[in-house]
């Protein structure tokens, strides 16, 4: 059994900041962004009003799987992600790691 998961997250540029902020303050030991770009579910959602911009930041953030949990919520709550189109995220079991230096 996996003793650390991979939390990624998608949120629209500008929005990062906020939502790394508090999954720190939570206890996560660091995260690796990048800027990205979305496609397909942008021009759906536009013909239902929803007005998503193709401009967004991802984000991994490994975590030990009694954290995970409380971290996830932690993302979901800071970008708002139980309101459509403000993003994504999902969880990942690992199996293996290297390098992961744990934050006390």
């Amino acid at each position: 059994m996996s003793e650390f998961d991979l939390i990624t997250f998608v949120v629209q540029r500008g929005k990062m900041d906020k939502v790394i902020k508090e999954v720190l303050n939570a206890g996560a030991a660091g995260a690796t962004m990048f800027f990205a770009r979305g496609t397909g579910v942008r021009e759906r959602l536009k013909l239902l009003g929803t007005l998503i911009q193709p401009e967004k930041e991802v984000a991994f953030i490994i975590t030990k799987k009694e954290d995970t949990e409380r971290i996830f919520d932690v993302i979901v709550k800071a970008a708002n992600l139980e309101k459509p189109g403000q993003g994504i995220a999902f969880i990942q079991p690992i199996t293996k790691v290297v390098g992961y230096i744990e934050v006390k």
